[in-house]
């Protein structure tokens, strides 16, 4: 295994971007011996004709800056392209048993899969196997079992000529069975918006960016999760829009940014404030902050209209596209300041002083990422962040609007072509005139019942387009012996990752082309397309010579399975879509023609083409036939697991700066100053004297919760940092063990991974330099 360094915590006081954004790119890209000629890769990051990032999801700009990544961005790409391989001779000299030992940093260090490989039992290894036999194994294993006890998994990297193919495979064999990594994260979002404003997305795109005079900021981190986004915001400070900030922590990309692409800011250091107000709540705090901000506005427009003074509320857009503004009046009256200021964690003070700045401002962006969506109450909390902008009109006008920040890079666009769970999402009756079937009609399982269907046993199969699925869910200690339960995993991927060595009785690992990569098939290069944060769909070509090995696309992977899978239809083109993507996407455009029409050559246009918005033109597609303001039903985000006692600490799961959801790219999270490691506690100073604790105590970590199941992540280092009092935080994936499967938002099911009761156990333990070894075991042992 590799050796990364002595673990270290130490405060960073330099701003997000600048030299060390400069010095991590460098060092990953000489870490994965990224060959000289590729390292050109990166100026065709994100360009027209290059390739799409496989990182975030953030919108990709029509004139792009000259380099136009960021450091994860950069990171992803690297990660992609290593010249360090993964092949069957790996495998024939490491057992599976042997490799759950390792860390997960070290399992993708191995470099990329080049062969299909199968489980063999007797030696606890993969062993190579060829295509055609893979093929034929799968699909015989399939035909013999029952459609809805089989899942068809997708982790939001395929582009969206693959996840349509996807989409009709599991629909043709039976299925409505699947979920995605939406459902662990911005599900929520398809639930509220929906019902709030007629649309699953948000509403707004990069031109609003540009002419909006102010930004709130709820629960996202665009220094880790979306950086290309801090130009943006720094050019939105420069114009002089104020951003105000709701978040438990505080985060370096929310308070300074030096752009790395300017050559006087690099050399000058002189860094650019990105939030003008910073409100660190506590978490779960989000409703009752956002009830704060619209009683105070309520109580400005009552003041101003008594004094004969302009109103704060737009008032003439309320009377002409709102619904429920009157109910929601009458339920911000009822609420008192000191129980706002409790739930939220915050002063009635600093809520006024947001909503002052927020009511002289008149086109305003609402921007959020899973702070918002991965609590009990999610979905009621995008909704109140919805009532807020409606308050003001800031939604369906130029410089307005709400902005949920997606992660994977085409997550947002596998849902709109079809891969949900939800048949009423999917042109069920498109797809079987056109190709001749009866679609499914019973809702599919999403994540969470994928799981449950998993530990109960009525789930025998499982298939995965990417991703790293055990290690991304709840449950982590139930799910991993429930899993080798299963009759067949099928994981299709590009590197090796924890899920990979967790076998089910019959155990597939496929390896397919990256999308930096060429693809060519019969000779013939391909394009692909994608969707952003902003609806905005792109095409794309892969620019880097594939790995040597016997690989396949992710289109041709799929289209194997289904031919083995599934009897022939002379409707259904498998091999002609593989031979030429632009017949799946004609497909794509018959199957969804409001927003794909002529999709083959829109595609190419520069700056891409944005899907439909209704609520973007203020055209409501609601029941009531207008945007609706919803009443929440409380002011607490999580009412089923509340952190009583005096003991008791909420606990949210973090993401580092040196990762990508469940890929590590290194043990440096340098924003929040902890190096080689990851077995840290964050708490507020108050909290570790309070509980009589001390910095660089290893404490066991504990989920308060009385159903019988024992939660534990440890030994974890205490670790003092700017969080408020009573939260603590701790880094995903490896505190999963602690969520609840049962936690979850409610009408979403997302994870509630941001409010988790917890308690501290110190151990004691041999001194090893302060840290644990990492990462002794797995789950509940980490």
């Amino acid at each position: 295994m590799s050796k990364i360094g002595k673990p270290k915590v130490e405060r960073y006081d330099a701003p997000s971007g600048g030299w060390g954004s400069a010095r991590s790119v460098t060092e990953i890209v000489l870490r994965e011996r990224v060959p000289l000629k590729s390292g050109a890769l990166l100026t065709r990051q994100n360009k027209h004709g290059g390739f799409a990032c496989v990182s975030c999801a953030w919108a990709k700009p029509g004139k792009p800056h000259p380099l136009e990544f960021c450091e994860n961005g950069a990171k992803a790409t690297a990660w992609e392209v290593t010249s360090k391989r993964c092949g069957p001779e790996f495998f024939a000299g490491h057992s599976l048993t042997e490799l759950r030992g390792w860390r997960d940093y070290d399992l993708e260090e191995v470099g990329r899969l080049t062969h299909p490989l199968r489980y063999d039992a007797a030696s606890d290894r993969y062993r190579p196997v060829s295509w055609a036999e893979a093929f034929a194994d799968i699909g015989a294993e399939l035909k013999a079992l029952d459609p809805d006890s089989v899942i068809f998994y997708a982790s939001g990297r395929a582009a969206l000529e693959t996840s349509y193919l996807y989409q009709l495979y599991a629909r043709l064999y039976g299925t409505n069975n699947l979920p995605d990594s939406s459902n662990m994260c911005h599900e929520s979002t398809s639930v509220a918006l929906p019902k709030s404003i007629g649309v699953t997305v948000g509403t707004v795109t990069l031109n609003d960016f540009d002419q909006a005079d102010c930004l709130l900021f709820f629960g996202q981190n665009p220094g880790s999760n979306s950086p290309r986004m801090l130009h943006d915001l720094q050019e939105a400070r420069k114009r002089g829009a104020p951003i105000i900030t709701f978040n438990p922590l505080r985060e370096r990309g929310l308070e300074t940014f030096v752009n790395p692409q300017s050559p006087v800011e690099m050399l000058t250091d002189h860094p650019t404030q990105i939030s003008t107000q910073y409100h660190q709540l506590k978490p779960g705090g989000d409703i009752a902050a956002l009830a704060g901000m619209c009683k105070a506005l309520l109580t400005a427009d009552d003041l101003a209209l008594e004094q004969g003074q302009p109103a704060v509320l737009d008032h003439a857009f309320i009377a002409e596209h709102c619904h429920g503004f009157a109910e929601f009046c009458e339920w911000l009256q009822r609420q008192e300041w000191p129980q706002l200021e409790r739930q939220s964690g915050l002063t009635r003070s600093a809520l006024e002083a947001a909503a002052a700045v927020y009511g002289r401002r008149q086109k305003v962006i609402g921007i959020y990422g899973m702070g918002l969506t991965q609590h009990r109450h999610g979905v009621e909390t995008i909704q109140m962040l919805t009532n807020l902008l409606l308050m003001r009109g800031n939604i369906g006008k130029p410089g307005a609007g709400i902005c949920p920040v997606r992660g994977h890079s085409n997550v947002q666009g596998q849902r709109t072509v079809g891969i949900t769970e939800k048949p009423e999402l999917a042109p069920l009756e498109q797809l079987g005139e056109r190709f001749g079937f009866t679609p499914p009609q019973d809702k599919g399982r999403n994540t969470v019942e994928a799981c449950e269907g998993i530990l109960d046993g009525s789930v025998k199969a499982f298939i995965g387009l990417g991703g790293n699925f055990l290690r991304a869910i709840p449950e982590t200690s139930l799910m991993e012996p429930a899993w080798r339960t299963l009759r067949l995993s099928v994981q299709i991927a590009t590197k090796l990752n924890r899920n990979h060595l967790v076998p089910a009785d019959k155990a597939y690992l496929l390896p397919c082309l990256g999308r930096t990569e060429i693809d060519r098939q019969n000779g013939v290069e391909q394009a692909h397309s994608t969707e952003d944060s902003t609806g905005c769909i792109h095409g794309w070509r892969g620019v880097a010579e594939p790995p040597e090995g016997d690989l396949l696309s992710e289109s041709a992977i799929v289209a194997g399975l289904a031919k083995a899978t599934l009897p022939d239809n002379p409707k259904v083109t498998w091999d002609a879509w593989v031979a030429d993507y632009a017949l799946i996407r004609d497909e794509i455009a018959l199957s969804f023609p409001e927003i794909f029409h002529d999709f083959n050559a829109r595609m190419w246009e520069v700056g891409g083409f944005h899907r439909p918005l209704p609520a973007a033109k203020r055209e409501w597609k609601t029941e009531t036939g207008k945007a609706n303001l919803i009443v929440p039903r409380s002011l607490d985000a999580d009412p089923d697991m509340p952190a009583s006692g005096r003991d008791v600490l909420t606990l949210m799961t973090l993401r580092s700066n040196d990762q990508f959801n469940t890929t590590i790219y290194g043990y440096h999270d340098r924003f929040r100053g902890v190096k080689g490691t990851r077995a840290v506690l964050l708490m507020n100073r108050n909290d570790i004297e309070r509980l009589g604790l001390a910095e660089g105590d290893k404490v066991q970590v504990s989920t308060v919760a009385d159903d019988g199941v024992r939660r534990e992540v440890g030994p974890l280092r205490v670790t003092p940092y700017n969080i408020p009092e009573g939260a603590c935080g701790g880094y995903y994936p490896e505190c999963n063990a602690l969520i609840p499967l049962w936690h979850h938002a409610e009408g979403s099911k997302v994870p509630a991974a941001k409010a988790i009761p917890v308690r501290l156990n110190k151990l004691i333990v041999a001194n090893d330099g302060g840290f644990p070894v990492e990462p002794e075991g797995y789950g509940a042992q980490y």
